[in-house]
C-alpha cells in the first residue's frame, strides 16, 4: 500500500512527494493529466490520472491507500474532496493530512492553533472545512496550517521582488509595509507533513511556521538591496494595493500575523532550519533572479 498524495507537482505537493520518498514510504501521486504523470513517476511515484473532484474514484483510491495527505489547492471544492476521502478511510484509523492557510487566523499577531478563525475574506471558505478535519472520527485526521511558504524562487516573495517601481525606481510595497508575515521554507513544511503523516494525534492542528515574522519593509528592503536599487522602497496606499492586486488578494497580503510554531516543534520534534526569507531575498534564490 502507498500513500495518495495530491497536488504532488505544486510548491508545496513537489516537497512533500521528495521528502516521503526520502524516507522510504511509497507514493500514489493523484495528478491531471499525463504530462503531471510523467513528472511524479520520474522522481518516484505511482501515477494515478485522474480528478480529484471525481468523488468515486477519490474513494476509492483512499480506501486503497495506506493514508492520504491532500496538498492540492481546490478551493471551496476541499469540501467535497473531504467528503469522498472520509466515506474512503471510513473507520479505517488511517491518517489523513489536510492543507489549511494561516490566513484563516486573520489580523493577529499573536497566533495558536486554538486562536479564532475568521470567516471572511480570501480564505473564510476553509473554516467549515477545516472543522470537519477537525472534528472527524474513526480516522487519524490531522490539520496543517502553512505559513506563507518560499524557497525556490517560487511563491509569493516574487510579489516582492517584481514590484511595480516608483519614479525614482524604488520598490513598492503592499500598504505600509509594517505588517508581519509569518513565513516557512517549503523544505521545512515538507518535513512537518512527514511528521504529522507519521506520529501526530487524531485532531490535531499545526500552524506551519518556523517562527520567523518579518514585517514587509523588511523583506522589501531586501529585496530592493539585492536589485542593487539605492532608493530602496516606498510604501502604498491600501487603496493602490487593493486596486493592484484585488481587494480580497491584498487585504490578506495586508494582514499582520506571528507565530512561533512551538506546538509542532514540541509535539513532533519539528526542526525548521532553512534559510530566512530575508536571507533568499538579499542572497538566495530569489535575489539570483532580481
Amino acid at each position: 500500500m502507498s500513500i495518495l498524495l495530491t497536488g504532488a507537482t505544486g510548491f508545496i505537493g513537489s516537497s512533500v512527494l521528495k521528502q516521503l520518498l526520502s524516507e522510504g514510504h511509497s507514493v500514489t501521486a493523484l495528478v491531471r493529466d499525463e504530462a503531471k504523470a510523467r513528472i511524479v513517476e520520474a522522481a518516484g511515484a505511482t501515477a494515478l490520472v485522474g480528478d480529484a473532484l471525481d468523488a468515486e474514484l477519490v474513494t476509492r483510491a483512499a480506501r486503497e491507500s495506506e493514508g492520504v495527505i491532500h496538498t492540492a489547492d481546490l478551493g471551496p471544492a476541499d469540501d467535497a474532496f473531504v467528503t469522498a476521502v472520509f466515506e474512503g478511510l471510513a473507520d479505517s484509523g488511517k491518517a489523513y493530512v489536510h492543507t489549511g492557510g494561516i490566513w484563516t487566523y486573520g489580523d493577529n499577531t499573536a497566533i495558536t492553533e486554538d486562536s479564532a478563525g475568521v470567516a471572511a475574506g480570501l480564505t473564510g471558505w476553509r473554516l467549515p472545512i477545516e472543522e470537519r478535519v477537525r472534528a472527524a472520527a474513526g480516522i487519524r485526521s490531522v490539520l496543517i496550517q502553512p505559513a506563507i511558504v518560499y524557497g525556490y524562487g517560487r511563491g509569493l516573495p516574487n510579489l516582492l521582488v517584481d514590484a511595480p517601481r516608483a519614479a525614482d525606481g524604488a520598490l513598492q510595497l503592499m500598504g505600509a509595509g509594517d505588517q508581519h508575515w509569518t513565513t516557512v521554507h517549503v523544505d521545512d513544511l515538507a518535513a512537518l507533513y512527514v511528521l504529522a503523516y507519521d506520529n501526530a494525534a487524531a485532531g490535531s492542528v499545526y500552524a506551519a511556521a518556523s517562527g520567523q515574522n518579518p514585517t514587509v519593509r523588511e523583506l522589501g528592503e531586501a529585496a530592493a538591496k539585492a536589485a542593487g536599487i539605492a532608493s530602496g522602497v516606498v510604501p502604498e496606499t491600501v487603496a493602490a494595493t487593493r486596486a493592484r492586486l484585488g481587494e480580497a488578494f491584498a487585504d490578506a497580503l495586508l494582514l499582520s500575523q506571528k507565530t512561533t510554531g512551538s506546538r509542532a516543534k514540541i509535539d513532533l520534534g519539528w526542526e525548521p532550519n532553512g534559510p530566512s526569507l530575508v536571507e533568499e531575498l538579499a542572497t538566495g534564490s530569489y535575489a539570483s533572479r532580481s
